[in-house]
């Protein structure tokens, strides 16, 4: 999959996870979350795996975590790859 546009999905309410996409020459993933010292390992190897199946090779994957449970970052991350590679920003 290649990312086009800036896309984002998600919010910043608690439990939930707001993710922007931007493409780029390198791949590059940054997380902030209050349990990044405790999860953040796991949830960087989610993100890992989700661009792995998508393909996604280049990039800069932002992720604003308050506590989001593994399938809720998956779905907004799926999310927001899909509309970067379309083109829809919304």
């Amino acid at each position: 999959m290649k990312l086009l546009n800036h896309a984002k999905a998600g919010t910043l309410e608690s439990g939930d996870v707001f993710i922007t996409v931007t493409p780029g020459e390198e791949l590059l993933i940054r997380l902030d979350s209050p349990v990044k010292q405790q999860f953040g390992d796991a949830i960087m190897d989610l993100v890992r795996k989700v661009l792995e199946e998508q393909e996604v090779t280049s990039g800069t994957i932002e992720l604003s975590d308050q506590g989001a449970l593994d399938c809720t970052i998956r779905a907004r991350l799926m999310t927001a790859l899909e509309r970067a590679s379309k083109g829809d920003v919304s």
